[in-house]
């Protein structure tokens, strides 16, 4: 487990990213604590967060995104943090269960989140039916384009926790259970 830097002693650039931290969330999780380990990953992460905000995409529909890219990359701290914040943005437990699945009622967050799915597994590459039908559905190029920023941002912190391991400090997601699970796209 990566060593977590403690926001009150931190100093420099370690604090001030810390500081902007705090600003943007409200607090300073685990996990950023432990990117402050290096100063520059901390930053661009913070960097690359901030410049997605504000985008055309709604803030549920963002944490829709981290939360299946959290669900696919099997990060359990993600999984819990993206739940956490999305039932406090309003979405329904069961909406927070159907976007683990991959699944909405909606058919354009539908199609969203089958995009979604299929560029996380297929590692970016998109067959051009998925393509095809994200865009019937009501969905821009340039909100495409958000979609696959979201994902890397995503995948990015997936990635970091997977290394460092930051003891969970949010609430655990609960389980999908076995009769949900298969549900995942093949």
């Amino acid at each position: 487990m990566y060593p977590l830097i403690d926001p009150q002693t931190a100093t420099g650039i370690t604090k001030a990213l810390l500081d902007s931290t705090q600003k943007q969330l409200s607090r300073v999780p685990n996990l950023y604590r432990a990117m402050a380990n290096s100063p520059k990953t901390l930053g661009a992460y913070l960097e690359f967060r901030a410049a997605l905000q504000g985008g055309l995409l709604d803030k549920a529909m963002c944490e829709r995104i981290a939360l299946l890219t959290a669900q696919l990359n099997d990060c359990d701290y993600c999984v819990a943090a993206h739940h956490f914040r999305g039932g406090k943005l309003g979405l329904s437990a069961e909406d927070l269960a159907h976007t683990r699945m991959g699944q909405s009622d909606s058919p354009k967050i539908h199609a969203a989140l089958v995009f979604v799915e299929a560029l996380v597994k297929g590692q970016g590459a998109v067959a051009a039916s998925t393509l095809n039908t994200v865009a019937q559905a009501g969905w821009s190029a340039d909100e495409l384009g958000e979609m696959v920023g979201h994902v890397a941002l995503n995948v990015f912190s997936n990635y970091f926790k997977q290394v460092a391991k930051p003891e969970l400090d949010f609430p655990a997601a609960p389980a999908l259970g076995l009769a949900a699970s298969p549900a995942l796209h093949a």
